[in-house]
């Protein structure tokens, strides 16, 4: 959306075809709808009671999708004031139970106390170069299940540098974004 303010659709699940209300900040940046649809048919067999990490979770989509898809809980993490009170908004308007909003950077909460996701969702600002950073982050910090899945949104042509033992489970490439599912597969 690249800052102007809108609404976005939930694309299934008990939500299906509710609208997220999108507030006008620069570098705000949804996850389209056909990314979000094709990402939610691969992890379609997961989702049911999963605990999900929405880490840099601007509008709250990809964490909204995944409860109105059957996840147990999702935690939104989000450093802007006005993004995290839109999606406390959202989230209160559409009644979505399970969801808790942090209000603070993704590195600055990965420090604190940690609890295993079975799903996480690593789709940082493009510009600030943070996927590395925050992958040992949920690594060192304890923040992952045994087996779980991680979602990496990142620039068409770039392909972060994550830990050896995240292991691609499948990619997709949408305009200029790259989008790929890893499970950790630890050794």
């Amino acid at each position: 959306m690249s800052g102007r303010a809108g609404r976005i659709r939930i694309v299934g699940g008990s939500l299906r075809n509710s609208r997220l209300e999108v507030p006008e900040l620069p570098g705000l940046r949804p996850t389209p709808e056909r990314v979000r649809e094709t990402l939610f048919n691969w992890l379609a067999p997961v989702l049911e009671g999963a605990r999900v990490l929405d880490l840099c979770a601007g509008t709250g989509a990809l964490g909204i999708e995944a409860l109105s898809r059957g996840a147990a809980a999702a935690v939104f993490v989000e450093p802007d004031a006005r993004a995290a009170r839109a999606l406390r908004d959202n989230l209160a308007r559409l009644k979505v139970a399970g969801a808790d909003v942090a209000v603070m950077d993704a590195q600055g909460f990965l420090r604190g106390a940690a609890r295993p996701f079975d799903l996480v969702f690593l789709d940082p600002p493009f510009a600030a170069n943070l996927w590395t950073a925050l992958a040992q982050g949920l690594e060192q910090g304890g923040w992952l299940a045994g087996r779980a899945w991680i979602y990496v949104e990142s620039p068409r042509e770039l392909a972060p540098v994550l830990p050896a033992h995240w292991a691609l489970h499948r990619e997709g490439r949408a305009g200029e974004v790259r989008f790929a599912l890893y499970r950790r597969a630890l050794p």
